[in-house]
């Protein structure tokens, strides 16, 4: 048993590092995807996969985008609050300064 191990351990970790090496790979690419389909891939992920992935790196990393401060924010649009249509940012923009706060502004 002893000669077994000492021969075929190496070979094992090797195989298992390439594995997990993969799966990185794989969800750090799924992380560049919109939200929805990153959603939908984790949710099918069984709960120990979550402690063997550097999540919070990856997703810093996947995420930061190219904004710096002082950028102009790129365009969207969202619903309204009472969901009655869309505002646009650019149509905002075209009437008045506009500043966009992420998180508390208390």
């Amino acid at each position: 048993m002893k000669r077994i191990f000492k021969t075929y351990w190496k070979p094992a970790l090797f195989t298992i590092l390439i594995l997990w090496l993969g799966f990185n790979a794989l969800v750090g690419w799924k992380m560049t995807r919109p939200p929805e389909v990153f959603g939908r891939f984790m949710s099918k992920l069984p709960m120990p996969f979550y402690f063997v992935i550097p999540f919070e790196t990856m997703w810093s990393q996947a995420r930061a985008g190219h904004l710096n401060v002082g950028d102009q924010a790129p365009d969207f649009e969202l619903d309204t609050l009472d969901h009655s249509g869309k505002v646009r940012l650019a149509t905002l923009r075209q009437e008045k300064p506009v500043v966009l706060v992420f998180g508390s502004y208390t």
